[in-house]
């Protein structure tokens, strides 16, 4: 090798670990700073602000690669659209090419939410609204507000608001909205470009996309007063940011403030569904099943065609939507195949009840002849069992007993001093010896016969309830001699014996509410859990809702207005024009103390209503907000370290 090449080599072997050292070596920059900076419009056509625009296709231009984010969840077009628009990113630039033909007059808005971010590091340009006008002029006025759910105030994501400038009834179910919005995580609203003019409004979670109030299935809210947009200079406390931590002063800054802006719809599923024969079925030899789309006054009619209907026994659900038809003879548990008629009442096309009867058949999806050999490996099953316990010289049995009837029993370990003993069966009872259930109290170390009374659940042949006058602190036993109950099959129950505790009072607390706010006397208070489920519920009287032996803990609390009085949260319905019933949440957790008598003065309007429901047991969060990460930030300070 030549001087010139061994010099040349030794050059380029160094180059190469210097180079190799510089990329090693922390806290060299790596390809310069982090784009922070969020896209800018820096065009459109047609113009931002544009009159008289014929175009249905608008591109708007920016200084930078954009994308959209869940773009058919927060860009909502208003006049809303029957044909949905083709809306699309390209580069730097976002094209939405319109369907429907453009009304005359009528400004347009196009709210992106914060859909719109960066291409390359995803910055949020924020909430962005482009308009123009078919019009001479811009329409600017705005609405806002918020949805909650009216059963539990959750805030309702997602759900159409709109505005009728027809002040009629039947504009909600017959015409699509006139300018409209979409609610964001907190169930917040705001509808822009506005003409000043009277309108009604709207909720409606819309399930066809013609955004008219057209199917029972679809959530709403109404109001029936009319509201007539303005706006007013006003003036709002700003802050001046040094930093994302650190702010330099407050000042105030002048504004158009635009009312109303507190609008509160309640939204709720109208309790109407057509009512109709859903399916029928028979899983199970024992009893066919009948199942209806909507509950109603009127109970099924059924007339056997093979069989006879009087060995039936129907168990029917607490609305009459379902029925259960148990078969107490086992000559017809044994057939394969039963034919009936069934008379129900059902909705005809134009939505009145009217009478029908259809003819059904109930196929067992167990036949006879499966029936038969399942019970043959039973018992050849039993017979191997009887034989191996012979030749060890054991106790067996000569001959195979009935199935037991397995109840299911609370109060097990320890009984609430509110509560009593369930027996629940799960088949229907045919006979009960309530002299063969026995209750004793214990007195210092003997059990004594203890007053208790038992009586069946009324309208279910299935289920008993024992009552007994209990003490706190005392221990009770309970006996249930072999064959007290026995079901329609010829199964008999089995000898029970459990013991149970009454907790002392020193386990419980008194907890009063005292309502004012309302003069209803219909108001209905409920404790809830930390999952805003029901525990307790107990209905005003004399203003004061009285809750006795309460299990200490931490609980919340909400009220309804029970107008019809039925003890249930009713429903609205738009047609008979009827609100849901009124639903108020105390703003704070409570906690409750053993030993304790707390009272909680309530004035169920003093807080207002998109406040009083507590963050903790709010299901429905706020939309996280898209924020600039601040990366070159971070990065200095690691290079610091």
């Amino acid at each position: 090798m030549s001087r010139f090449h061994k010099i040349w080599s030794i050059v380029c072997v160094l180059t190469s670990a210097l180079l190799i050292a510089g990329c090693a070596r922390p806290g060299t920059p790596d390809g310069g700073p982090y784009d922070e900076t969020p896209p800018q419009v820096v065009g459109a056509r047609p113009a931002e602000g544009a009159v008289g625009a014929r175009s249905k296709t608008i591109e708007i231009y920016f200084d930078e690669f954009v994308k959209l984010e869940n773009a058919s969840e927060k860009i909502a077009i208003s006049p809303p659209q029957i044909n949905q628009p083709e809306i699309a990113a390209n580069g730097r630039k976002i094209t939405v090419k319109l369907i429907d033909s453009l009304k005359a007059n009528t400004t347009y808005t196009i709210d992106f939410g914060d859909a719109i971010v960066d291409n390359n590091e995803g910055n949020p340009m924020g909430k962005y609204t482009y308009t123009f006008s078919t019009g001479d002029s811009i329409s600017g006025f705005e609405v806002s507000g918020k949805v909650l759910n009216a059963r539990n105030l959750e805030p309702i994501k997602g759900i159409l608001v709109g505005l009728h400038a027809d002040t009629t009834a039947q504009a909600f179910t017959s015409k699509p909205f006139d300018r409209m919005a979409r609610t964001n995580g907190s169930g917040e609203f705001t509808i822009k470009g506005v003409a000043p003019a009277h309108y009604r409004i709207y909720a409606l979670q819309d399930a066809d996309g013609d955004f008219v109030y057209g199917q029972k299935s679809e959530m709403l809210a109404f109001s029936r007063a009319d509201i007539s947009p303005r706006s007013f200079p006003d003036q709002r406390a700003d802050t001046i940011w040094r930093d994302s931590t650190h702010y330099d002063s407050i000042r105030m800054v002048k504004y158009t403030h635009f009312v109303p802006d507190d609008i509160v719809l309640l939204a709720f599923n109208e309790n109407t569904l057509d009512r109709h024969l859903l399916k029928s079925e028979r899983l199970v030899p024992e009893h066919f099943d009948v199942y209806f789309t909507a509950p109603s006054e009127h109970r099924p009619v059924i007339k056997g065609l093979n069989f006879d209907d009087s060995k039936i026994i129907a168990q029917y659900s607490e609305k009459n939507d379902t029925v259960i038809y148990w078969l107490s003879d086992t000559a017809l548990v044994h057939t394969d195949t039963l034919s009936a008629t069934l008379t129900y009442m059902e909705n005809d096309t134009t939505g009145v009840l009217v009478e029908r009867t259809d003819t059904l058949d109930f196929v067992s999806r167990l036949p006879r002849s499966r029936q038969l050999k399942l019970e043959e490996e039973a018992y050849k099953e039993w017979e191997k069992q009887q034989e191996k316990l012979k030749k060890k010289g054991k106790e067996y049995q000569t001959e195979m007993p009935p199935a037991p009837l397995n109840l299911t029993i609370t109060g097990n370990g320890s009984l609430d001093l509110y509560d009593n003993i369930h027996f629940r069966s799960p088949e229907p009872l045919s006979e009960v010896d309530t002299s063969m259930f026995h209750l004793y109290i214990k007195e210092d170390t003997l059990y004594l016969p203890a007053d208790y009374e038992i009586e069946p659940v009324e309208g279910s042949a299935m289920e008993y309830v024992l009552y007994g006058e209990w003490r706190p602190e005392q221990q009770y036993l309970l006996r249930v001699d072999s064959a007290a109950m026995k079901s329609i099959y010829g199964k008999v129950s089995q000898k029970v014996e459990q013991r149970f505790t009454i907790p002392s009072l020193d386990k419980y607390c008194t907890f009063t509410a005292s309502i004012t706010g309302r003069s209803d006397t219909l108001v209905i208070v409920e404790l809830l859990n930390s999952g805003d489920n029901v525990v307790r519920s107990q209905r005003t009287e004399g203003g004061k809702a009285n809750f006795f032996f309460v299990k200490p803990g931490s609980y919340y609390m909400r009220a309804f207005i029970d107008r019809n009085g039925n003890g249930e949260w009713d429903e609205g319905n738009y047609e008979l024009d009827r609100q849901p019933e009124e639903v108020y949440y105390f703003p704070s957790p409570l906690t409750l103390r053993a030993k304790w008598d707390q009272e909680q003065e309530w004035n169920l309007l003093q807080t207002p209503l998109i406040k009083q429901k507590p963050l903790a047991i709010t299901k429905q969060k706020p939309d996280k907000e898209k924020k600039i990460q601040n990366r070159n930030e971070e990065r200095a300070k690691q290079w610091k370290k």
